[in-house]
């Protein structure tokens, strides 16, 4: 009776394991049934192995990243979450990188962990939630702390990336913000979500071409919008002006310049300036991109009608 017991423990430290990638911690595994012997006897024989204090892979040592990060968030106890960069690479808006992963826990929580950075703060039920079974800060909460060390590029990029994976848009994240007057970060997150001064962008590309755009005085274009049965990347309808950017890794094929051909010729046909930016233009001569924006916009001199000629 007592095999079989164990047997049913052991299937579910298995199950418990599959859910969150490879790790336990010794607490659940005392919960599960299994004696503080049993779990030092496991950890002898190396079917255990230790990644943090009290947490454990299970069978063998080798993690996946999200086995890695989980077993940080639980070497720090209950209510712990990711935060910053490393709930930024969870949620899909930071690239993976380098370094220490970051957790919050409570204020009263006093551990430190190896390869561990942690931040000491209150964290809300509504600031907290899980993505592939990881306890992360929620997008809004995650944008605030990476507002505190981002530039302003990166953190447009964040916030783009956010809403580009349906995280929150940018409306959805200015009313969450309005709650949080005083919090680090927030004022920054706002100033950079000013009507005047954002636009969803889908590239670095892009942002630096917003950022010429911005300098030449001109009003923020639309971005992203179908056009004479055309997605653009920029579109002004005061001016009839469309832009589009052409980055480094599309728009080189002969079939791909032939298709940016016949839209160029159909806006045209449509009324519509069309201009085309390449790669180098935007990022080595933005002087050069802003002279010719504001040519664009500029309203042609009226033709001076030639008198008629002396009969």
């Amino acid at each position: 009776m007592e095999g079989s017991s164990l047997q049913v423990s052991l299937s579910r430290v298995l199950a418990l394991a599959a859910d969150q990638h490879g790790v336990v911690t010794r607490a659940q595994l005392l919960e599960l049934g299994l004696s503080a012997k049993a779990i030092d006897h496991r950890v002898g024989q190396r079917r255990l192995h230790s990644v943090h204090r009290g947490v454990y892979a299970v069978g063998r040592p080798q993690l996946t990243r999200w086995g890695t990060l989980i077993a940080a968030v639980l070497s720090c106890g209950p209510g712990a979450a990711l935060s910053h960069d490393s709930a930024g690479e969870v949620l899909g808006i930071r690239r993976r990188r380098g370094g220490l992963i970051e957790v919050t826990l409570a204020p009263e929580v006093m551990r430190k962990r190896p390869g561990v950075r942690v931040h000491r703060a209150t964290l809300p039920a509504r600031e907290r939630t899980e993505r592939h079974g990881i306890p992360v800060t929620g997008v809004v909460r995650t944008l605030v702390d990476l507002a505190t060390r981002l530039d302003r590029e990166q953190l447009e990029a964040a916030v783009n990336e956010a809403d580009r994976l349906d995280e929150i848009d940018p409306e959805r994240l200015r009313e969450a913000l309005e709650q949080l007057h005083g919090r680090k970060g927030a004022a920054s997150l706002r100033q950079l979500l000013d009507r005047r001064s954002f636009a969803l962008t889908e590239s670095q590309l892009e942002r630096r071409f917003l950022a010429i755009v911005r300098k030449a005085g001109l009003p923020l274009p639309h971005t992203q919008r179908r056009v004479n049965g055309f997605r653009v990347d920029f579109w002004w309808p005061r001016y009839r002006l469309v832009v589009e950017t052409d980055g480094l890794r599309y728009h080189r094929t002969p079939a791909q310049q032939a298709r940016d051909r016949r839209r160029d010729q159909a806006h045209v046909a449509a009324g519509i300036t069309p201009l085309r930016f390449t790669h180098a233009q935007v990022a080595q001569e933005p002087a050069e991109v802003e002279r010719i924006l504001n040519a664009a916009v500029r309203p042609a001199p009226t033709a001076r009608r030639s008198a008629p000629a002396a009969a």
